[in-house]
């Protein structure tokens, strides 16, 4: 008997052990029948159906299992006492109840792959997923892009050195990896060095503003005589202050201030002075792209 007879023979055992216990005693399994329950079933089954089979048969059939199926006229007189017109008919009701039965676990088995698969398919892009990190650097005082400048930066990685990367014309970067976090350092000679941690998200041209360091500038311009480029650097100045800006410089453990004037305050920012080296920008007040308002301390 190949798998599906098995199965079906199975079948027909049951619904025999089914239909004596309808009107009989015996044991609920059927391999388990002996001696008067066997004798029973013979009774029942010559009782409707007007058959019989032997002791031996019972044995060989049902008490063992054997290597191949009754003859046909054994399964039609089984299958007509559990109330089938014959084998074909019990075998084909047990045959598509068996084919729905595997239908339905093929059909739980594609819902279950429809839930997971996205599930598996989420997880397996989280892992495998890169973030593309974009930076574009600002003056913080100029407001505008530090193109002119090329800028350096030192990509932090625990464990590992430095990987190093530079701005490109526009003053941006990018830098695609897996982590979720970013930490690097930004350095010119024209800007004061600083570190910068930015978590990630899908937000493109991350903006970092950066102080200058004037003094490094005006030393350049001053060492080189390069007068056209510190002049232009005073006109720049000169239209992101307003003329009635409020410029303050406050003092360590003092209440004391001094009051700026725009033109005094761009003099003191474009002489390389002892003072502008030390000079740390406060804090600063923009309105309609000029500032109105800024505080600054000299250490």
């Amino acid at each position: 008997m190949n798998l599906e007879e098995k199965h079906i023979f199975s079948k027909l055992k049951l619904a025999i052990t089914q239909k004596l216990l309808e009107s009989n005693s015996a044991p609920q399994t059927i391999e388990d029948w002996k001696g008067d329950d066997i004798i029973a079933f013979q009774e029942d089954l010559f009782s409707n159906v007007k058959g019989r089979v032997s002791e031996k048969w019972f044995y060989t059939y049902i008490k063992h299992e054997a290597e191949k199926l009754p003859r046909i006229d054994i399964l039609n007189l089984l299958s007509k006492y559990v109330g089938y017109q014959n084998w074909t008919a019990f075998k084909a009701e047990y045959t598509i109840e068996n084919k729905t039965h595997k239908s339905k676990k093929s059909n739980k088995n594609l819902i279950w792959l429809i839930v997971i698969a996205p599930c598996i398919l989420l997880a397996f892009s989280m892992l495998n997923s890169k973030n593309d990190y974009q930076f574009c650097f600002y003056d913080s005082i100029k407001n505008e892009p530090i193109g002119s400048v090329i800028l350096n930066i030192k990509i932090l990685k625990d464990g590992q050195s430095p990987i190093h990367k530079t701005t490109d014309s526009l003053g941006c970067f990018n830098y695609v990896t897996k982590d979720k976090e970013l930490k690097f350092i930004v350095e010119s000679p024209y800007y004061k060095t600083d570190t910068i941690v930015r978590q990630f998200n899908s937000e493109k041209n991350k903006i970092v503003k950066l102080v200058a360091d004037d003094y490094a500038l005006m030393l350049n311009y001053y060492t080189n005589k390069n007068i056209s480029e510190w002049k232009t650097h005073r006109e720049k100045l000169n239209t992101i202050f307003n003329d009635n800006a409020e410029i303050y410089q406050l003092f360590k453990n003092s209440n004391t201030i001094e009051l700026y004037t725009k033109r005094e305050f761009i003099q003191k920012l474009t002489i390389p002075t002892r003072s502008l080296r030390g000079m740390e920008i406060l804090d600063k007040t923009i309105v309609d792209g000029k500032i109105v308002k800024l505080k600054f301390i000299i250490h």
